[in-house]
């Protein structure tokens, strides 16, 4: 076994270590989520906190790590007798991206199931974190149907397996850790909200601390157990402060006062429900234990919420995290409570700051606006003149967005069997069942009819003689499903001079970053071709992180010609290279423009033959038409026959447009 990193050592990073130590103090807080660039560090804290973990005393034999002292009643493996126990370290397991929910919550034995009638169960990944760590890496590129279950079991302490009539349930109660990059994608704004914690890490700009990164990590390197052994004091006082927190945390107040506070607090930053203040309330707790106090004082709140509330501010990936703290301060006095020591509300004493930190000294949250669609403007009346350049030859400044909307539902047709989502049709492994097929590979999916039938004319062959059926192997069916797929969204932008005037180039990136919302919430991929000038550029080459195109979006300048075919070809081009990358993931490309083509030599015939590649290869298109004014050429719809889709009008392309809720984007083709 590799020795892990000392937690320690870590150098900086004071948010991090502190909220992982207050899990591990008291795990109902509800887990940590961690978000930050690559390269700070996340996994390397959450692999060394796992030494630090106390050792468990579990029942011997038992494969899901009952308490003797209170063993679980429903366990698998019980009932226990009395007495036998043993001592282990708490185990930190990892949960792979591409695991199958079988490994995640177990699989049962469906022959013997079926025909002898008991519960043959193998535990999963949920049993084996029980009463330790469980740590997701890249939790945002996790299915989400596994990441609705992972976080069901840490919210109820118990995972349950109902298959086919057959029901397991075991206590699985764990210190949930989820790591991930912001630039791969975001995860949905109600499972942010089901991590107790989130924490924002970066790497520090001090060059002094960046030294000292990089000299431990090189000595540890070099000699793991000898770096370790250096750092073995520090780290068994911050265990033992750990064992002390547990016990003392039944004997922290939380007074009338702090409980206010915390009620001010969320109602003050508009947050959804009722869980941030469960949450703040046991992390303000959880802090005055692990400073060694019984009373939750004023400044336990403010840092509870430094950590519990920015995530649960977020209505959408555009939004900036972080807290207002001034606001803060400001709602944490006006709500100070009188009611005993040291919930007087003025947070006078500070808590012991934990190793390398602790609450003192966080990082001020970046709340400035980040162009995203909630801080821009509607463009102000009059503006629909020409702007002022900024430079260079027929470039103007970038117009800011109008407000997004909800859009109709664009969908690819036909069947396809990519990564789940929710934009179309799709094979999945989780929908409505459609009819069973032999499995290939591992059965998942049990259809239990089709598999009763199956077996059902052999069984006297198979000398069945009791009540149970006899089924083999070659019996067994997978139920076919039918669920929603992501698509690659590809969004080709008309940037030129004839898109050039502010108060239209604002409505159109209105509607591109409300599609942008659309592809988020559909849990699509998304990638950003513009077009002006003399040529086409991959502004944002596919990706998960849709706020990364909304500031590409935000600063497109415009003006120039209107190099069409340019951006047809680039585009098809990225499609191409995407699909030797992923190629179960279908396409659908979504060209903005009023249709014109100046840029080039015979701009129109060459966008003509661009357009008929897309259509030669079937890719679903729509072509949102920005044309306006009391003359319209018509140019966009054109180019839509030509690309094999259809067109949609600014207006149009809104969900409660009078033109209907649903579009397929390849509804209008004729049939061949």
């Amino acid at each position: 076994m590799s020795t892990p990193y000392p937690f320690t050592a870590l150098v900086g990073q004071e948010d991090l270590r502190l909220a992982l130590l207050l899990n591990a103090v008291s795990p109902a807080v509800g887990g940590v989520l961690v978000r930050g660039e690559k390269g700070t560090a996340k996994s390397t804290a959450v692999r060394a906190l796992s030494a630090l973990m106390p050792e468990v005393d579990v029942v011997s034999g038992c494969r899901f790590s009952c308490d003797p002292d209170s063993p679980d009643p429903g366990c698998p493996d019980g009932p226990h007798a009395p007495g036998a126990f043993a001592s282990r370290a708490a185990r930190m397991v990892e949960l792979p991206v591409g695991a199958s929910e079988d490994r995640l919550v177990g699989a049962l034995d469906i022959e013997r199931a079926l025909a002898e009638g008991v519960k043959a169960f193998e535990p999963g990944l949920l049993a084996d974190a029980h009463r330790g760590i469980l740590y997701v890496d890249e939790v945002n590129l996790l299915h989400d149907h596994l990441v609705d279950l992972l976080l069901d079991a840490a919210a109820m302490g118990a995972s349950y397996v109902e298959r086919e009539g057959v029901s397991v349930r075991h206590a699985a109660r764990f210190l949930l850790v989820g790591t991930m990059n912001p630039e791969e994608g975001e995860l949905r704004p109600q499972l942010l909200d089901r991590f107790g914690l989130t924490v924002e890490v970066a790497a520090s700009r001090e060059p002094d601390q960046r030294v000292e990164v990089v000299r431990r990590r090189l000595a540890y390197d070099d000699d793991p157990a000898g770096f370790a052994a250096r750092w073995a004091d520090e780290e068994a006082a911050v265990r033992a402060r750990i064992v002390a927190a547990r016990e003392l945390l039944p004997s922290v107040r939380l007074g009338d006062g702090a409980l206010r506070q915390i009620a001010a607090t969320c109602a003050a930053f508009e947050v959804d429900g009722m869980r941030a203040d469960i949450v703040m309330a046991r992390t303000a707790t959880a802090l005055a234990a692990w400073a060694g106090r019984t009373d939750v004082l004023a400044e336990d709140v403010r840092q509870a919420a430094l950590l519990a509330l920015p995530h649960r501010r977020r209505r959408n990936p555009f939004d900036a995290p972080g807290l207002d703290e001034d606001k803060l301060d400001e709602t944490l006095e006006e709500f100070g409570g009188q009611d005993g020591p040291g919930d007087d509300g003025n947070g006078d004493d500070d808590p012991d700051p934990g190793p390398g930190g602790g609450p003192g000294g966080q990082p001020e949250p970046d709340d400035a606006p980040q162009g995203d669609g909630d801080a821009a403007a509607r463009p102000e009346a009059g503006e629909g003149g020409e702007p002022q350049p900024s430079g260079g030859a027929g470039e103007q400044s970038p117009a800011r967005s109008a407000e997004p909307f909800r859009t109709k539902v664009l969908s690819v047709p036909g069947l396809g069997q990519g990564a789940a989502g929710r934009r179309s049709r799709a094979r999945t492994e989780h929908g409505r069942t459609t009819g069973a097929r032999r499995p290939r590979g591992a059965l998942t999916k049990l259809h239990l009819a089709a598999t009763v039938q199956a077996a059902a004319p052999h069984q006297r062959a198979r000398g069945r003689s009791g009540p149970g059926l006899v089924v083999r192997r070659d019996d067994l069916r997978q139920a076919s499903r039918e669920g929603r797929e992501g698509n690659l969204v590809l969004f080709v932008v008309d940037a030129s001079g004839s898109m050039a005037a502010r108060q239209r180039m604002s409505a159109v990136k209105g509607a591109v970053l409300s599609l942008l919302l659309d592809a988020y919430q559909r849990r699509d991929k998304v990638g950003l071709v513009t077009f002006r000038g003399a040529a086409a550029d991959v502004a944002l080459p596919p990706t998960s992180s849709v706020d990364a195109a909304a500031v590409r979006l935000e600063s497109l300048p415009t003006g120039g010609r209107t190099p069409l075919a340019a951006g047809l070809l680039r585009a098809h081009e990225v499609l191409r290279v995407e699909r030797l990358r992923d190629p179960a993931r279908r396409p659908l490309v979504v060209v903005v423009t009023d249709g014109r083509a100046t840029g080039g030599p015979e701009p129109v015939a060459l966008a003509t033959r661009a357009a008929r590649l897309f259509a030669a290869e079937g890719t679903a298109s729509v072509v949102v038409d920005c044309e306006s004014g009391p003359v319209r050429l018509g140019l966009a719809g054109q180019l839509a026959g030509e690309l094999g889709g259809t067109a949609v009008t600014l207006d149009e392309l809104r969900a409660d447009s009078i033109a209907g809720l649903v579009k397929d984007v390849q509804g209008s083709r004729r049939a061949a």
